[in-house]
């Protein structure tokens, strides 16, 4: 058998085993209590590198049942769309929860597209290159008409950055074990192009730049510590 799959099989044991191991092992300890208070709106920066925020334009909001959802799931949101001096716009969507014991995986951007009526196409995991790593992302393209807005995201549970989907429920029971319910983020960048490789470049260059105007603590807050 071929260690991939070896290595799937263990992995899915400890998901199927969690159930019972969470009578055992009860986490209490919330992460978010011993870290500094997050603050996302000066956190972020209204202007860095070629960017500034677009106070014209309002990043797509979503229907008032989603919103009461994301409302009790996450303590903070903040959307922004960003200009650069060519008139290019990025939309930013960022959302902070101090209890994820639970999964965010119900509260996606596919999953919160789909319910506005989008169409979602080409969903695909990626590796993003920084100068302070890869950063591993999902990348798709939500249709709505002639709407064609393709998106990169990113989720980060407690200090780790992870791939929204197996190895987010592998860093929660992680946390469980060690009696941790793990604060999480998730990061959406979106732009409104019918040309998705365009999109992307110009997606990446502004996560470069925005990554390089943080301080190391807010930028490790952001997209957590990894081996790049």
């Amino acid at each position: 058998m071929k260690k991939s799959a070896t290595m799937s099989i263990v992995l899915c044991l400890l998901m199927v085993s969690s159930a019972a191991l969470t009578k055992v092992v009860t986490p209490t300890r919330m992460m978010a209590d011993g870290r500094d208070k997050l603050q996302l709106d000066t956190m972020i920066p209204t202007t860095f590198g070629d960017w500034e925020v677009d106070t014209s334009i309002v990043p797509l909001q979503v229907d008032p049942e989603t919103q009461a959802r994301l409302d009790r799931i996450y303590n903070q949101t903040l959307s922004r769309t960003y200009v650069n001096r060519d008139g290019e716009r990025v939309m930013l969507s960022m959302a902070y929860g101090g209890d994820q014991g639970d999964s965010m995986g119900v509260h996606r951007p596919e999953v919160c597209y789909a319910a506005q009526g989008f169409e979602i196409e080409g969903a695909q995991f990626d590796s993003l290159a920084t100068r302070y790593g890869a950063l591993p992302v999902k990348r798709l393209l939500a249709v709505s008409g002639s709407r064609s807005e393709p998106i990169t995201y990113w989720i980060t549970i407690g200090d780790k950055m992870t791939r929204p989907d197996f190895q987010q429920r592998l860093q929660r029971l992680r946390y469980g074990l060690e009696g941790t319910v793990p604060d999480g983020m998730l990061v959406r960048v979106s732009s409104i192009d019918t040309d998705v490789k365009r999109a992307y470049a110009l997606q990446a260059g502004f996560i470069q730049a925005l990554l390089g105007q943080l301080s190391v603590k807010d930028r490790t807050r952001l997209i957590g510590t990894f081996s790049g």
